[in-house]
């Protein structure tokens, strides 16, 4: 029988692309579309690894299963580090990807490419019914573009070059997102931490 590891997530593209970073351990994944009753988490941490401690914490207390908590966004050099912990939500209460996208260009206004450097960051933490297991996080180095380009992924991605592509995240697709983005590398370390407790618990 499959170890079960709940995602502590709505968010279904964000699923998909964690499923898709993981596949390959032996794991049944589920998410809190699976749990409709867990408890709403308040993501009011100062930093994106107390953020996603907290949503494992709590969906792990509250479903008794390995728990898997995500919290990442976007950081822009010329905006002191914004959005950051509020990338989901730049835009204000009614924020979508594509508000928040355009907030971003009209801040960023005509600035070159120089001065538009950013980065990616991903925080994933693990924990049990006996609380905290670990965190770890992950980062991918870019520039803002000018505009969206490309249909794939979703958050900042249709504006995140990558300077070696010089292509959108959007553009280059999953295939090449999902072996250097800020995720991947987040995932990554979690994947060691993951391994080690299922060893830990299971052997």
């Amino acid at each position: 029988m499959k170890q079960e590891l709940v995602v502590a997530t709505k968010n279904k593209k964000k699923l998909e692309e964690i499923k898709d970073i993981l596949k390959g351990l032996n794991l049944r994944i589920t998410s809190l579309a699976d749990y409709p009753a867990a408890p709403r988490i308040v993501e009011n941490g100062k930093t994106f690894k107390e953020n996603a401690a907290k949503k494992a914490v709590k969906i792990a207390k509250f479903t008794k299963r390995l728990t898997m908590g995500e919290d990442s966004g976007l950081c822009v050099d010329a905006l002191g580090g914004a959005p950051g912990i509020y990338s989901s939500r730049f835009s204000g209460k009614d924020k979508d990807d594509l508000k928040n996208n355009l907030k971003l260009l009209k801040l960023l206004g005509s600035l070159p490419l120089k001065k538009r450097k950013a980065h990616y960051v991903c925080a994933v933490a693990l924990a049990d019914k006996g609380g905290l297991i670990g965190a770890v996080e992950g980062a991918c180095n870019g520039i803002i573009g000018y505009e969206m380009k490309g249909n794939t992924g979703f958050g900042y991605d249709p504006l995140f070059i990558i300077p070696e592509y010089k292509k959108t995240f959007a553009e280059l697709g999953p295939r090449i997102k999902h072996k250097m983005s800020h995720r991947f590398r987040g995932l990554s370390k979690a994947k060691k931490m993951l391994l080690n407790y299922l060893r830990r618990c299971y052997t």
